[in-house]
Parts: structure tokens; C-alpha cells; sequence
């Protein structure tokens, strides 16, 4: 098989529902060229120190090797990325190994290592400045002007992901408490709801605190606190309350209004969109209300995609993207 203009470039993104592995064309002008294909793994594991990079690696370089056949052997990779939650904070085993391992393993000598968050903006915007807001079980916002990144919250459930799926579920089970206990604020529509999923209201902390994936079981009552919002003061509260929190978030990761007039362009990704307009109709007049005039546009592609842009950009040597010690090593 004859070399594209560009090369052959692979894109990981790693994250808490599995490791997937791309391998992709590039034009000259550093596009990645349509019809790539994938190779998916489980999970990598993360430990009190930090996320495993052997395990990352063994699971890594088959994923690899395997498109790398499929393709008909194209030859040496000219560029990686790679996208993985955790990146920021757990990933210090992991940037000291990944280089070597790509090195070693298919000849790479120009890569990139990144937070899921750098490669989903690069999923989403490409190489434009704005913010991009994902949310999900979790709430994140990056955004960037070109020259450098700014984040808001992706703390996790216990210390921040406002708005998101966890923060809904939780508050709408607390609701449900509350009228089971006959407090004010509570709402007998979620309490309904909350019996109909988990059973007598009275196990749901049994329910909820012992699991290890505690986040996920609180956001899957999300749905549920959405489809009662059109004829519930307290779920509609919810809601609307999950709006300002995304909004005041996109408004603090936003870089301001770019150069040459024009809205901060703004987009929004993450299952958590699939609420539908409880959740969207209120966002909407949010985000006008602490960004004015920005844009609202659709993600032009995932985190993978996002990966693979990347690594496509470091082949032409046209990334944009700024590096940061955390969020974004380039080598």
C-alpha cells in the first residue's frame, strides 16, 4: 500500500468504558483522511499510583499491531496521540513510559500525550479557539484562546462536576428523601420514581454508598429526574439548577470573544445532552445570559477523533493547540 502525503498516524483515547486504538491517513495539508479503523480493549486499571502504565502499554501496542496488519503493513507511524482521563492528575507513570513505548514499538518519534479533555476539544472544535463543555456522569469545560488553556471544575462527584449526570441523580433521589420524610422541597413525583428504580426509599443509602461506582448509579436517576420536569415544580427546579451550574462553568473556561467581532463559539457534548430540552432549553438561556452572543455549534467528532487530529497536526507540524505541562505534552 502506497504512503499517503501525510503518513500514518495513531490515535488513542482511553477513559472509564475502554481503551480504543485508531489508525488514520493524513493529506499533506494535515487532514485525516476518512475511513480509519479502530481496535477497542477494556479499561486500563488505575491505582493509588496513578494509571497503570504496563497494563496501558500491553494493551496498547497489540491494539497497534493489529491495525497495522489490517492496513497491509504501511509502514513506520510518523505521529501518536494520545487521549487519556486522568491524563492531568494520574498520569505521571504514564508520560514517563508511553514515549519509549511508542518508540520502540513502531518507530514513532513525534508524539503527543493529553488529557481526554484536550483531545475531546480537539474532537469537537479542532484547532479553533472556544470551549467546549462535556457532560456527562461528570461536568468539564476547556477552553482555550490558542496561547493557553482554562479549565473548570471535572472534580469529580464528591467535590464538583456540577450540573452533570451524578449531580442531577443525586439531587433528584435527595428530593425523593425528602417527601418520603415529609420535609419540605420534597417532590412525591421523584419519590415515585426513585421507589420504581431502587425500591422502598428507605434502602436507597444501601443502595447508593457501597457501590464503587457510586457516580454512575446516582446519573442513571437522571433521566428520571428530566422526565419528570415538564410537571414538577421540584425535578424542573433540578433542571434549571444543572443549567446555571454548566453555564457558570463554559462562562469560566471561556477565553472571552475572539479577535475580529464575532460569539465565543461554544460546544456542547456528552450523553448528558440526550435529556433533551429540560435540560437544553434552560442551558440555552443561560449561556446567552453569561456569554453574550456566543455560538452554539455541534461537535464535529469525539475524543478519538480528537486524538487522531492531533497526532495528524504533528505530522505537518500545523498542531495549534497549545502545549501545557498537564493538559498537553507535545515531543
Amino acid at each position: 500500500m502506497s504512503a499517503p502525503a501525510g503518513g500514518w498516524v495513531l490515535g488513542v483515547d482511553s477513559g472509564g468504558s475502554g481503551l480504543r486504538v485508531a489508525l488514520a491517513a493524513v493529506s499533506a495539508s494535515g487532514a485525516v483522511e476518512p475511513g480509519w479503523e479502530t481496535v477497542t480493549a477494556p479499561p486500563v486499571r488505575t491505582g493509588p499510583a496513578g494509571i497503570d502504565a504496563e497494563q496501558f502499554v500491553a494493551r496498547l501496542l497489540p491494539a497497534g499491531r493489529e491495525l497495522l496488519a489490517r492496513a497491509g503493513q504501511p509502514g513506520p507511524l510518523v505521529a501518536a496521540c494520545v487521549g487519556a482521563a486522568g491524563m492531568a492528575t494520574l498520569g505521571a507513570g504514564l508520560r514517563e513510559r508511553l514515549p519509549g513505548a511508542l518508540a520502540d514499538g513502531f518507530g514513532v518519534r513525534r508524539w503527543a500525550l493529553a488529557a481526554d479533555a484536550v483531545t475531546g476539544y480537539a474532537g469537537a472544535l479542532g484547532m479553533r479557539p472556544g470551549v467546549v463543555v462535556a457532560a456527562g456522569t461528570g461536568m468539564i469545560a476547556l477552553g482555550t484562546d490558542l496561547r493557553g488553556w482554562r479549565r473548570a471544575d471535572g472534580w469529580g462527584h464528591l467535590l464538583g462536576d456540577c450540573g452533570g449526570g451524578a449531580w442531577i441523580g443525586g439531587r433528584g433521589l435527595a428530593a425523593a428523601l425528602r417527601a418520603h420524610d415529609g420535609r419540605r422541597g420534597g417532590s412525591a413525583a421523584l419519590l415515585a420514581r426513585a421507589e420504581a428504580v431502587f425500591g422502598p426509599a428507605g434502602g436507597l443509602p444501601e443502595a447508593v454508598y457501597p457501590r464503587q461506582d457510586r457516580a454512575a448509579v446516582l446519573a442513571s436517576f437522571a433521566p428520571e429526574v428530566a422526565s419528570c420536569a415538564p410537571a414538577d415544580p421540584v425535578a424542573a427546579e433540578i433542571m434549571a439548577a444543572a443549567a446555571r451550574e454548566i453555564a457558570e462553568t463554559a462562562a469560566a473556561a471561556a477565553p472571552g470573544a475572539p479577535a475580529g467581532g464575532g460569539g465565543t463559539e461554544v460546544a456542547l457534548t456528552g450523553g448528558l445532552l440526550r435529556l433533551g430540552e429540560p435540560l437544553l432549553a434552560p442551558l440555552r438561556a443561560e449561556l446567552e445570559r453569561l456569554l453574550p452572543g456566543c455560538v452554539t455549534v455541534p461537535a464535529a467528532g469525539d475524543p478519538l477523533a480528537g486524538s487522531l487530529l492531533v497526532a495528524a497536526r504533528i505530522a505537518v507540524g500545523g498542531l495549534r493547540l497549545p502545549s501545557d505541562r498537564a493538559l498537553l505534552v507535545v515531543g
